[in-house]
């Protein structure tokens, strides 16, 4: 896939980075050349400096060949000005933007942009951690999902090893997270012992 990357901040330089280890052609735009000294030095994709709302700019970097654009400079409006010029003028129909300001992601929507607020992200985060640190986490693999769930260890299971807990159907064990916050990941030849406190980690394939 090819894909140009508005914005060669923290998030940018992080999103180039991960899509080129992937295999995807990758440029990156900023206004700043002092701002690729971010990007790895394996990274195989092309820099261009310029004003990401110059048109020639966009062009130089390939937009007109893009099969999808990320606009994820720290400025709201730039953002959303040149998702317009590449969604309406390069015809690329899949955009997203990052958005420091959730009061402002409504104002996306009425343009039809996708969106990914770092804040509200960072929020829930944060939320989760603090009131439900054992609620269930779901992760997808291209279509497949899989959730991990947490059963904390009692005193009946003291000193048994991980692989004789219940399970449920389709569950299997992922892993023990001890008392001291270390985790050990469960496989048939390891041997785990529980004390209390400790906490099992299932998962299961969900869809």
């Amino acid at each position: 896939m090819n894909v140009l990357v508005v914005g060669c901040g923290r998030l940018g330089t992080r999103l180039a980075g991960l899509l080129d280890e992937h295999g995807h052609d990758v440029a990156v735009i900023d206004s700043n050349p002092d701002a690729f000294r971010n990007l790895n030095e394996e990274f195989s994709g092309i820099t261009v400096t310029g004003m990401p709302m110059d048109m020639t700019v966009l062009q130089n970097a390939g937009v007109e060949s893009c099969d999808a654009v990320a606009v994820v400079t720290p400025d709201d409006n730039l953002n959303i000005t040149v998702s317009q010029i590449v969604r309406e003028f390069f015809g690329v129909k899949k955009v997203v933007a990052r958005i420091s300001d959730p009061a402002r992601e409504n104002v996306f929507e009425r343009f039809g942009l996708k969106t990914v607020c770092p804040t509200n992200l960072a929020g829930d985060a944060i939320f989760t951690a603090l009131t439900q640190p054992l609620s269930p986490k779901n992760v997808s693999f291209e279509s497949a999902t899989a959730t991990f769930h947490f059963r904390e260890v009692d005193k009946a299971h003291e000193g048994v090893s991980v692989s004789s807990v219940p399970k449920d159907t389709g569950e299997t064990i992922f892993g023990v997270v001890h008392k001291n916050g270390t985790m050990e990941l469960y496989s048939a030849d390891r041997r785990i012992i529980l004390t209390e406190g400790d906490k099992v980690v299932f998962a299961k394939v969900i869809d």
